[in-house]
């Protein structure tokens, strides 16, 4: 069976459009430290989705890790507004406590 990354890889080259697939990917990739390939697959996803919480919220901290703070600003609390539009606590108190700290 292949690694996840692998797999998500693949299914992203068949299917380029497929942003379910792109998150996928993304994760997988965060989840080995590799956060900067995760980066233009989670920008895919933010722009073709645009009342998706996630994505927002990993690209967010990925861009904090690499000190963009103003654009990581923007995406969290465009992430903060949509967890509390969809009743979303958990992730609203966490994204609370990361805006906070601008």
């Amino acid at each position: 069976m292949p690694d996840r990354i692998t797999q998500f890889t693949q299914l992203v080259a068949q299917q380029p459009d497929n942003e379910l697939f792109r998150f996928s990917l993304a994760q997988s990739l965060i989840a080995n430290q590799r956060g900067a390939e995760a980066e233009p697959h989670l920008r895919i996803c933010v722009t073709k989705n645009h009342d998706w919480m996630l994505p927002r919220i990993l690209l967010g901290k990925q861009l904090l890790a690499t000190d963009r703070r103003a654009e990581a600003k923007a995406l969290l609390e465009d992430a903060l507004r949509l967890a509390i539009a969809q009743d979303h606590d958990d992730p609203a108190e966490e994204l609370r406590a990361l805006v906070s700290q601008f």
